[in-house]
């Protein structure tokens, strides 16, 4: 039993799945620390007024049966601060992941000449075009 489990686990990468799982909410809350205590209040600093994200529009004041005003409105800030806040963090988790993972050239493409009976593609060396078996 122990043995089909280990077999599972590395048949499918549910470990590396596991890991990845770990580290990218680690990644995450470093992420969200870094917009919430760095980038966000430099963002603040270029939209006017300090209170941007409590910006709402009303759409309706009532007093309720205990006196207290109730308002309906719609939280324009908020929802703002929301988009800034994914913007950001996903440039961030994009540079980051653009620093981690370096992209590789394309192998180039092995010697190869075209078969003049077929028109296919074969190997430099071939003697015989493998489609259709004309001598080359």
């Amino acid at each position: 039993m122990v043995k089909g489990f280990r077999e599972f686990l590395l048949k499918h990468q549910v470990l590396g799945l596991a890991v990845a799982v770990i580290v990218g909410g680690a990644i995450g809350k470093v992420v969200s620390s870094l917009v919430a205590d760095i980038i966000m209040p430099l963002v603040s600093l270029a939209i006017p007024g300090g209170e941007w994200r409590t910006a709402k529009l009303i759409l309706s004041k009532t007093v309720g049966a205990d006196g207290k005003e109730v308002v309906n409105a719609i939280s324009y800030g908020n929802f703002a601060g929301s988009i800034i806040d994914f913007i950001v963090i996903a440039f961030c988790i994009y540079m980051i992941t653009k620093a981690f993972i370096k992209e590789e050239a394309p192998a180039p493409a092995p010697p190869s000449k075209t078969c003049p009976r077929c028109k296919e593609t074969v190997a430099a060396e071939a003697n015989k075009c493998k489609f259709c078996t004309a001598d080359i």
